[in-house]
């Protein structure tokens, strides 16, 4: 493995190393020299990266390591921890990206999953960069009250990245899906440019009537970018941040744990973290990250590529459509998946895109000859 510690400075947080505590367990970058690092892990770090943000920051939010240091380890916890600490920004903005993207490379190619606490949401590009190396098409989901598209032909920002990502040659990205849009805060062309690409929107209205309906959205990305700025503000810190609407505490760390389940999901990062927000809000972050770590640890291994044997299979036959539809029920965690037939000359390229995942009322929805909107988004996406 690359040596990474040249990005990084030492983190300096004092705390009791209680039994049974995070603390007692995570190899921290500190005074003693940085973590050797193992394959099957999960690796935190901080990148205090603020300057394309609508305010720039020069200091680094620290305080949510002494609230996650301080809580307990969940059960059957068996991945190793670390805190590889903090990502010196760089001269020029792109230096920090470039050590991001090289950092997160590394631990994806090693099977350590990153959990970058940032620094404005514009770091996501830099994670995306750092999947780039692996040469496979990929999926995003994004936790925002807005869609941040953005101007291609303008500087990238915190509130506007997309449209950058969009825009990189060549283009691994598959898919991109939003959870929590709050409609008031999005240009309708947004909302347009998402619907003509076939990406996915869960409004936050959808997800508080049921927010089962998140989890094929998150089962099915490799990459997951949260803005803090999402959360109610009521839930956080309200001189901080501002959002009179937006998830609440519970709903969020639901997210994390659906996120860290998901055999697919090999990045996380929340951003727009204010530094200098409250003792709360530093608390909730926290247990987001802990939530995420504990969803890790019940990955079941279920998704189904290679061998079926473990998966019931079902074919539904729809009025005036020459192929059955076939759905994917998992014997080990009861959860569903869709295949969308695609004949290609590069399958490979595809492959992981070709079974998607979905809930039972997509299958109830087939039952009553009804094509799953999925399947047509995807099969778009595919040609």
């Amino acid at each position: 493995m690359k040596d990474l510690s040249i990005y990084f400075r030492a983190v300096n947080i004092p705390c009791e190393f209680k039994e049974g505590s995070v603390a007692a367990a995570i190899e921290i970058h500190d005074e003693n020299g940085f973590p050797a690092l193992e394959k099957k892990g999960i690796a935190l770090l901080s990148v205090p990266e603020y300057r394309n943000g609508k305010v720039a920051f020069e200091t680094v939010q620290d305080t949510f390591r002494e609230e996650f240091y301080a809580l307990h380890l969940g059960d059957n916890w068996t991945h190793k921890i670390y805190d590889l600490g903090i990502i010196n920004p760089g001269e020029a903005i792109n230096d920090t990206y470039f050590a991001l993207s090289q950092t997160i490379s590394e631990l994806v190619k090693n099977d350590i999953i990153p959990v970058v606490i940032g620094g404005g949401q514009d770091l996501t590009l830099a994670c995306y960069k750092g999947f780039e190396s692996l040469e496979q098409m990929i999926n995003i989901c994004s936790v925002d009250s807005m869609l941040d598209v953005g101007d291609p032909n303008e500087t990238v920002r915190s509130d506007g990245f997309v449209s950058h990502l969009l825009m990189q040659r060549p283009c691994y990205l598959f898919n991109y899906a939003n959870i929590g849009m709050q409609r008031p805060l999005v240009p309708k062309k947004e909302v347009d440019l998402f619907n003509n690409l076939y990406f996915d929107i869960c409004r936050l209205g959808e997800f508080n009537t049921d927010y089962r309906v998140a989890e094929p959205f998150l089962r099915n990305s490799d990459m997951l970018s949260v803005d803090f700025k999402s959360i109610k503000s009521s839930e956080t810190d309200q001189l901080k941040y501002g959002n009179a609407n937006g998830l609440y505490a519970e709903q969020i760390c639901q997210i994390a744990k659906y996120a860290g389940v998901s055999d697919k999901m090999s990045c996380l990062g929340v951003f727009d973290v204010v530094p200098g927000h409250s003792e709360l809000a530093a608390n909730l972050l926290a247990q987001i990250i802990w939530y995420f770590i504990d969803g890790v640890s019940q990955r079941v291994g279920d998704f189904p590529i290679g061998t079926k044997k473990n998966y019931t299979k079902f074919h539904v036959h729809l009025d005036d459509f020459e192929d059955d539809l076939i759905f994917y029920k998992s014997n080990k965690s009861s959860r569903w998946w869709l295949e969308v037939k695609y004949l290609a000359k590069d399958n490979k390229k595809y492959e992981r895109h070709c079974l998607v995942p979905c809930n039972q009322n997509d299958y109830d929805q087939a039952l009553e000859n009804v094509i799953p909107n999925l399947w047509w988004k995807t099969l778009q996406k595919l040609s």
